[in-house]
């Protein structure tokens, strides 16, 4: 028996519709399971035990032949979690008996079994898990609600990663925090200066290392952020030490006591190796959808609603996103700094 996944969208995504799998496994443990995914993410479910196969969208690969690749197959079942009409032809003409997706009005036609994206999160998993822990229901009798998603390392990435810090002059006893200070893109990113206070506030408090989550082409905008920050936390950032790649960045968050920083796919990946995190969401955004597993002490997340409801009343998404940069500057450092101070009391050395 074989069973695919479709999950081609951003790293984010991958990771926490990986979670899948483990339940597959428990349910098929001889089954062949598989996942269509985008080559960029393989990063987040490399070494995954429950994973039998990666196959690549890749742009340059023509459509029919990847409909004729994953015909060929003969999967029982595919469990489309991406549901648009490229990905619902391929699972379409499969050939699988069981043909699982979202409800959309353009694709449900092509899928023997349809969920709502809109569900009420039961528990502290979140939407974004539940919502795709209910796609197995047709296939698996009991299905758990929680599951949560998992990154695997190597020993060798790892020590490699414990080299880099201790070369760095990093001391391992103290706090380190690796700072998303850039979002995915500049309306998911918390303005430079108010993130520069809250290093600021976290700097006089703690003997704190910091490392950035950022590429090369992304230094100017890092250099800003210095710029903003005061000399004893510019002292405390280590802007040499950043992960070349996506996975070197992984081994060096699993050293960390926390990440802070904008929310995304950098603290989803935190928090599948057990790194407490501390999210600054983008007014923009809805936070029910993606504040999975939070406990209010090693999981956190902060939106400008939670201080100030009322600005949000009445207010669709296209107005959100045309002043998203308007309500930025209205989220102020201060009103996260209670909350921070509690998620550093009980996540640091």
């Amino acid at each position: 028996m074989k069973i695919l996944v479709i999950q081609q969208k951003f790293i984010g995504d991958v990771l926490t519709s990986s979670i899948l799998f483990e339940a597959l496994r428990e349910a098929y443990p001889e089954a062949q399971l598989h996942y269509l995914i985008y080559p960029h993410t393989r990063a987040v479910v490399e070494n995954n035990p429950f994973i039998d196969k990666l196959i690549f969208g890749k742009k340059d690969l023509p459509f029919y032949k990847l409909v004729s690749q994953i015909r060929k197959e003969n999967y029982y079942a595919i469990i489309d979690v991406y549901s648009t009409l490229k990905t619902a032809l391929i699972t379409s003409t499969s050939g699988a008996s069981h043909k699982i997706g979202f409800k959309k009005t353009y694709t449900t036609p092509f899928f023997t079994h349809v969920f709502s994206r809109t569900i009420q999160a039961k528990t502290n998993a979140g939407a974004a898990i539940e919502k795709r822990t209910q796609l197995l229901k047709p296939i698996i009798k009991d299905v758990p609600i929680q599951i949560k998603p998992k990154i695997y390392l190597s020993a060798t990435e790892k020590s490699k990663a414990k080299e880099n810090l201790i070369k760095g002059g990093i001391q391992l006893t103290d706090s380190i925090y690796m700072i998303g200070a850039l979002g995915s893109s500049e309306k998911k990113t918390y303005p430079l200066s108010y993130l520069a206070k809250i290093l600021d506030h976290i700097a006089a408090k703690e003997n704190t290392s910091f490392l950035l989550n950022y590429i090369p082409s992304q230094k100017d905008q890092i250099e800003k952020l210095l710029a903003f920050c005061n000399s004893t936390t510019r002292e405390k950032i280590h802007v040499e030490i950043y992960g070349k790649s996506l996975r070197e960045f992984l081994a060096l968050t699993s050293f960390c006591d926390g990440i802070i920083g904008n929310e995304g796919g950098a603290i989803n990946m935190a928090k599948a190796l057990d790194i407490p995190s501390f999210a600054i969401f983008s007014p923009a955004l809805n936070k029910d959808n993606w504040n999975i597993y939070e406990d209010g002490k090693h999981n956190i997340s902060v939106h400008l609603k939670d201080f100030h409801p009322e600005i949000f009343l009445d207010k669709d998404q296209e107005y959100l996103h045309k002043n998203v940069f308007e309500l930025y500057d209205q989220f102020l450092p201060t009103y996260i700094e209670k909350q921070l101070d509690n998620f550093l009391k009980l996540n640091s050395k």
